[in-house]
């Protein structure tokens, strides 16, 4: 007992509280605990590695690749500060030049910073945090002596950024085929020179399945003009063959641009964006109600059911609040175009949710700071945004049904109409 009482005095004495240095102590542990993961993580690559390649051998017999100690320590900046990494060097005894070599996944060559803090550096420009302020913001985050955020290496990767973004706006666009689009135009809380302008995005889905980045350029307002030289771009950049259905809102820009250059393909307007629409035109103690009536209506299996509803809706409605039943009524058409595609789709088609949920972020992190930004910045910064976005996009459900859209199979209620099953045999097997 007077050993436990001995030790609470020393610690509590003025001498210890003068001398002792308050540290973030579960921070520290946090950070070993990763060092150590990190560690474990690029020895099991190295033994996965070493195991793979273990028959591989040099001209004079011995094994081709062995272990050399490891390359020289360095940090990497990740959300709970700077992680010292040394990962294993691997030599190779012919030095072949055919591809094979030891490259951690985990942590390149050449990474410095986790893919967490490269989406924070373009959100903290967008939401004003200047160049030389970067280091004093991010300091709580990866401790006082952080390094790699200078402004000079801020605007290093700014000039890059822009770099990247200009070289993907005109990449080669010759071999794509793209069965379906999302587009909007994107109003940012961020400036931009142009108080008008506004980021207009097209994310479009492969034959694969797989959801891409297709376009992005700033608009003057979701125009047809802006619109039309964005698709105008893109046949420039070879894309020739049209999707087959399009989602927008009722930006009238867009789908105006879309008939001139694009005639053959379906519209569809989005269902939240409506909804919207229709309730901001009824009081507030009807909108909950009428919320209900209109999910029931796009929930429906059959159009034939949906428009019975839409109906029922618009006679409801039309009376006391002819502007909201009007508002439904005259798009029930393009509100009601995903019938025509495969059920397994609908919950991508009936809205452009790809695109606002990928933006939301950008949307709600930036704010209008003391100057603005110009056209060239803000497409680097949300370019980078969106490109460390896209990597965690899902590949749409129904996959395979999806050559057979772009190969021009008709579906009625979302049931291909010569019969074929919905799910191709290799999906049996599988299954």
């Amino acid at each position: 007992m007077s050993k436990n009482k001995d030790n609470v005095i020393a610690l509590n004495s003025p001498a210890i509280q003068k001398t002792e240095t308050p540290k973030d102590l579960l921070t520290d542990v946090i950070k070993q605990g990763a060092q150590t993961l990190l560690a474990a993580a690029i020895g099991a690559e190295v033994d996965e590695f070493m195991q793979k390649y273990e028959e591989e051998k040099d001209k004079e017999g011995r094994q081709r690749f062995v272990r050399n100690g490891y390359l020289p320590e360095r940090n990497i900046q990740t959300g709970i500060g700077n992680v010292p990494v040394k990962a294993p060097r691997v030599n190779d005894r012919n030095r072949q030049d055919d591809g094979i070599g030891f490259t951690s996944s985990i942590v390149p060559k050449y990474m410095r910073r986790s893919q967490s803090i490269e989406e924070l550096l373009p959100l903290l420009y967008l939401n004003g945090v200047s160049s030389p302020n970067f280091k004093e913001t991010l300091a709580p985050l990866l401790g006082e002596n952080a390094k790699n955020l200078s402004p000079n290496v801020i605007c290093s990767l700014k000039a890059t950024w822009t770099q990247e973004q200009e070289r993907w706006a005109k990449r080669d666009l010759s071999d794509k085929k793209y069965v379906y689009w999302w587009a909007d135009g994107i109003y940012l809380k961020a400036r931009m020179d142009d108080a008008k302008a506004c980021v207009l995005v097209i994310i479009g889905v492969t034959e694969t399945g797989e959801k891409e980045l297709l376009t992005m350029q700033t608009g003057i307002r979701e125009s047809k003009e802006s619109w039309k030289d964005v698709l105008q771009d893109l046949q420039a950049q070879g894309l020739k063959i049209a999707p087959k259905l399009a989602m927008g809102d009722g930006a009238l820009g867009f789908w105006g641009a879309m008939t001139e250059i694009f005639p053959t393909t379906q519209h569809q307007r989005c269902w939240f964006h409506k909804t919207g629409n229709v309730l901001n035109k009824l009081p507030k103690s009807l909108q909950g109600k009428a919320k209900v009536e209109l999910r029931e209506i796009w929930m429906q299996p059959t159009r034939k059911d949906a428009n019975t509803l839409i109906k029922r809706f618009v006679n409801r409605y039309k009376a006391k609040y002819p502007k909201a039943a009007s508002c439904l009524e005259r798009d029930k058409e393009k509100l009601l175009a995903f019938y025509d595609f495969p059920a397994e789709h609908w919950i991508h088609l009936r809205t452009t949710n790809p695109i606002e949920s990928v933006f939301a972020t950008v949307r709600h992190r930036t704010y209008k700071g003391k100057g603005c930004y110009s056209r060239k910045t803000i497409l680097a910064m949300v370019f980078k945004l969106c490109e460390n976005a896209q990597k965690r996009w899902i590949r749409l459900k129904g996959a395979n049904l999806l050559a057979k859209v772009m190969n021009g199979a008709q579906f009625i209620d979302g049931v291909i109409v010569d019969g074929e099953e919905s799910i191709d045999s290799s999906d049996k097997e599988a299954a």
